[in-house]
């Protein structure tokens, strides 16, 4: 069986329908990285003014043979630094553990604790599936109505975006990351990714695994000097 080639449109007239419609295609694409930019201005911070705020929020970012890999260790390090300084109360660390053989919360749980941060002071979410369900979840299920999130600067916007949208008032530190690969390819996947996140907020769906409130972030707080 031949496969017919699409072929351009012969006319003048069918030729500049045929631009008209990709660039519409574009701006339409372009239309939710667009919302995530303006619905998040004000809210970026760096790690040297970003408001003291009782919890602090990672995301997982992957493992590298159990062991947080290196963008998920520069997100732990911002948090390990917001603890030591006084400026964060309690960390909440929410990853993917769908696995027995890949726990992302417990293995950030342990690099927070390995870089100065006490085990107490740590709690953990092993339900994060995605940004959405770290969001809700942080809300509905741990408590938490105000947060620093700690994430590369490709996602931040989004996570705060959709935090905000969830119920949970949020301020973002983005930390840096080198330029590789991993990095465009975060970069270029937050294009399509913003789509999902704009769905996410109209929508409102139910994360994959709510279950029940967990009291782990209210405990650390009320053992935890201010």
């Amino acid at each position: 069986m031949r496969i017919r080639r699409p072929r351009l449109p012969r006319t003048r007239a069918g030729r500049r329908r045929l631009v008209q419609v990709v660039m519409a295609g574009c701006v339409l694409a372009l239309l939710p990285a667009t919302w995530l930019y303006i619905s998040t201005a004000g809210r970026l911070r760096t790690l040297a003014d970003v408001p003291r705020t009782d919890v602090a929020v990672v995301f997982g970012a992957g493992l590298w043979d159990g062991e947080p890999s290196p963008y998920l260790a520069n997100r732990l390090n911002a948090a390990a630094t917001l603890y030591k300084e006084g400026r964060v109360r309690v960390v909440l660390v929410t990853g993917d553990n769908s696995r027995e053989d890949y726990d992302e919360p417990d293995a950030m749980r342990t690099y927070l604790t390995e870089h100065g941060v006490p085990a107490r002071r740590v709690v953990s979410d092993y339900a994060g599936f995605d940004t959405w369900d770290s969001c809700v979840r942080a809300k509905k299920i741990f408590g938490v109505h105000r947060a620093v999130l700690i994430s590369q600067e490709f996602h931040i916007r989004r996570a705060v975006a959709l935090c905000e949208a969830a119920g949970v008032a949020s301020y973002g530190v983005g930390v840096d990351a080198k330029h590789d690969v991993t990095w465009y390819y975060g970069g270029t996947r937050e294009v399509f990714a913003a789509g999902k996140a704009a769905l996410d907020v109209v929508f409102e769906p139910d994360p994959r695994f709510l279950g029940r409130k967990e009291p782990g972030v209210a405990r650390a707080l009320a053992a935890a000097p201010r």
